[in-house]
């Protein structure tokens, strides 16, 4: 039975807004101001028990330990990249695996974070959905990963802290919406991790568009990345199979309700396969698609990672890309090419998930 289904299964603390700690305190006939400090032991102090937490009474340390596990994880396999960039494997309560990586930029230490275990979105070139989705990751459990990461900082005794986030790894995030927001009020907490608004991004393949309006009346500064790959519907379709119930159209008519509720810009993630999406014509029909919102628009073209089970993908030659996008300059469409991280590393998302579940099938065999 998966620990979720356990009805004296413990949730992560991680996965408590802090109004809801608030709250917890509050039924649990304690003062507000105990729930301020517990939040200040998790996020500013970091202790990784609760018996650390030293201003509080042995009284709520024992309700704290009955009804809540503070760390989730368990860390598998760590792969450090010659770029910097660290990929994780983590195991979760259930004995599911999910994967976070940490990437070195300029502007500081980026993490990006897995909502879901595996992902029923049906794109054909993504690793991540090689194996299907499982459940969806808890807020607890998305927390613990920076927490995680962070840990390996504060351990060492250096000054680097994770100041840029990104939900981008397996999965679909609004799939997975409530446990998104919760997840997202704690680490944007001022008062916590302190993580800006601005440097956090959410990315979506357009999965129910009704949930792209709904987040433009969060009143958060959060940016909203589209997982775009293709500017028709016929070749999107056959790339992304939430394209079918999902048109160009009916996204678009959410990301311009978004863009007009909001006024914040949109990125639109190109992933670029060799003869596939890459040619001059298909740029010119992606910049007739973006020119109308070019104001808010920003499109990222990312170099293709390759996977082992879809042999049928290639990364585009240099050539094809520079035409592309200058095919983008020409008509004014705001571009650039992302750079690489972790190239050595098994670099796609789910890529290390998937061989590791591979090892530990024939392990199960062998023995």
């Amino acid at each position: 039975m998966r620990a979720e289904e356990k009805k004296d299964a413990k949730a992560s603390i991680y996965g408590l807004t802090r109004e809801k700690l608030i709250d917890w305190a509050v039924a649990n006939d304690e003062k507000k101001f105990r729930a301020t400090q517990v939040w200040d032991w998790l996020y500013r102090k970091r202790v990784q028990t609760f018996d650390e937490m030293t201003n509080l009474s042995k009284e709520l340390i024992e309700k704290l330990k009955a009804e809540f596990i503070m760390n989730p994880l368990e860390q598998v396999v760590i792969q450090e990249s010659e770029d910097g960039t660290v990929k994780y494997l983590f195991r979760l309560p259930d004995q599911m695996m999910i994967e976070t990586v940490l990437m070195r930029q300029a502007y500081g230490l980026s993490v990006c974070v897995t909502t879901q275990v595996g992902c029923n979105m049906g794109c054909t070139f993504c690793a991540s959905g090689i194996l299907k989705k499982e459940r969806d990751v808890t807020a607890g459990e998305i927390v613990a990963q920076i927490m995680l990461v962070q840990k390996y900082f504060d351990e060492r005794g250096l000054d680097e802290r994770v100041s840029h986030l990104v939900v981008m790894g397996i999965g679909e995030p609004f799939d997975n919406y409530q446990n998104l927001m919760d997840f997202l009020h704690i680490v944007n907490d001022d008062n916590g991790l302190a993580i800006g608004a601005r440097h956090i991004t959410v990315s979506t393949c357009g999965y129910m568009p009704a949930k792209i309006r709904e987040f433009a009346h969060e009143n958060l500064q959060i940016n909203l990345a589209i997982s775009l790959h293709a500017p028709n519907n016929e070749l999107r379709t056959s790339l992304m199979r939430i394209n079918r119930s999902q048109p160009l159209e009916k996204l678009f008519n959410a990301i311009d309700y978004y863009t007009d509720t909001t006024n914040r810009r949109v990125t639109y993630e190109y992933i670029m396969l060799s003869g596939i999406n890459d040619s001059p014509e298909v740029a010119q029909q992606l910049a007739e698609l973006i020119k109308p919102r070019n104001k808010l628009a920003y499109v990222n073209l990312i170099p293709y990672n390759p996977v082992a089970e879809h042999i049928k993908y290639e990364r585009s030659t240099k050539d094809a890309v520079e035409q592309f996008y200058n095919v983008l300059k020409k008509n004014g469409i705001n571009c650039v090419l992302r750079q690489e991280h972790g190239t050595d590393i098994d670099a796609a998302c789910g890529q290390l998930r998937s061989k590791q579940m591979r090892k530990d099938k024939v392990q199960k065999v062998m023995n």
